[in-house]
């Protein structure tokens, strides 16, 4: 018996009365730009497999562990963060809409353990600040980004021409993605407080947002950045540092970006070899995590850095060519805010291990050391895939090429 597959959701067969009930079902196809933002994401995940474990190696015999012991860790997270990117494709993005506000809370619950006194036996101290709970396990921050750009996306299509005034649209929102900074500012973690903001921004912007709105919006935050950003000693540091990298007085807090210079430096146009790095081997902190980059820039070369580049921005492409195709305001929202948080993040990483921004703990998506970044970036991938796919009716017992109409087969 032969099948009909009907593009689009709820459509149902011609002549009803030609197929029993039983025998209808619904599939999700997926697109051309989804099936490719996969395979970029596939590649970018093998890739970083194997340059986590280059940059790693060093670490993990210095701590009396095997050589591979943080590339197991991370293989976990793969397979984690597979069933989430399988559930998250097949799931229909409209519902992420429905459970928006749950997601925010839980955002803010896991926030606010990282910050609490009487939480540190979940949230010890680890570099000086308490970002993670359970020992390093989770990152509530990573899953916070999804929030904002979830919540956001919600609350603008639910104001609608609300937003068109600043106390009925941007300050509500405002509100609460700033209660969520706030918390991120006491772990300490400034870059998260803007890049909350940022997302927050673009989301509102995309949706028609009136620029007036930021303006005023910037002009009441600015100050209240700057002042914790002074008293933040780390933070003033680290810009003065960059604003005068070569001072004597700036040698410890650029000690970190200049072991990447070098390390960039060093693997010149074709890269040192794999495996071949040294700066991994004690000299460069973090080297498998927020300075992984600078491990790519050593061991493959300008040609390694151009070629990540190049991945991130078909990857980013990919996403807002998906964003453009989106069937709802709310998907369409949601595909960009994902694509930009994806884009910022490994641009600015970049950004950092080569010296053109000011020293920053951000990972490189898919690439750098992180269970909870990794699972992040595989379930916002996840979510494009679906938003990339047409949901389809089958009449009959398997399905059949749509454009099989064409030549006479069903």
């Amino acid at each position: 018996m032969t099948s009909i597959a009907v593009p689009g959701a709820g459509f149902g067969p011609a002549d009803p009365s030609a197929h029993a009930p039983s025998q209808a079902r619904t599939r999700w196809r997926i697109d051309v730009e989804a099936r490719a933002l996969m395979l970029v994401s596939a590649v970018l995940l093998a890739f970083g497999l194997a340059t986590l474990y280059s940059a790693s190696a060093f670490k993990s015999v210095e701590i009396g562990k095997s050589s591979a012991y943080f590339l197991v860790k991370q293989l976990s997270g793969v397979g984690i963060g597979t069933i989430i990117f399988a559930v998250a494709a097949k799931v229909d993005a409209e519902l992420w809409r429905k459970y928006a506000w749950h997601l925010m809370v839980c955002a803010m619950i896991g926030m606010l353990l990282t910050v609490l006194p009487f939480t540190r036996a979940i949230a010890p101290p680890i570099l000086g600040a308490r970002r993670f709970l359970f020992g390093g396990s989770v990152q509530p921050s990573e899953f916070a980004k999804l929030a904002v750009v979830i919540w956001t996306s919600m609350l603008v299509v639910k104001k609608g021409e609300q937003m068109r005034r600043f106390s009925k649209g941007m300050l509500p929102i405002a509100l609460v993605i700033g209660a969520l900074g706030v918390m991120a500012a006491l772990e300490p973690d400034l870059s998260v407080v803007i890049f909350f903001g940022l997302q927050m921004g673009i989301i509102v912007f995309a949706a028609g947002g009136r620029i007036g709105h930021f303006v005023l919006l910037a002009f009441l935050s600015v100050p209240i950045v700057w002042e914790k950003a002074q008293r933040l000693q780390y933070v003033m540091e680290r810009l003065l540092g960059f604003a005068d990298a070569a001072s004597v007085a700036h040698e410890t807090v650029n000690y970190q970006l200049k072991q990447s210079l070098i390390a960039v430096g060093s693997g010149g146009f074709f890269g040192v070899g794999f495996g071949e790095g040294r700066q991994q081997n004690g000299y460069l902190p973090l080297s498998y995590d927020d300075f992984i980059g600078a491990t790519i820039g050593e061991e493959w070369g300008f040609v390694g850095i151009a070629g990540v580049t190049i991945l991130y921005a078909t990857w980013g492409w990919l996403g807002f060519r998906i964003a453009k195709k989106a069937e709802t305001q709310f998907r369409q929202l949601v595909a960009i805010g994902l694509t930009v948080t994806m884009l910022v993040t490994a641009y600015l990483h970049l950004g950092v291990v080569t010296g053109l921004l000011p020293t920053t703990g951000l990972t490189l998506p898919f690439i750098s050391y992180g269970r909870s970044n990794l699972i992040l970036s595989m379930l916002m991938t996840g979510i494009l895939v679906n938003i990339g796919s047409v949901r389809e009716r089958l009449i009959g017992v398997s399905a059949t090429n749509p454009l099989e109409r064409s030549t006479g087969r069903l």
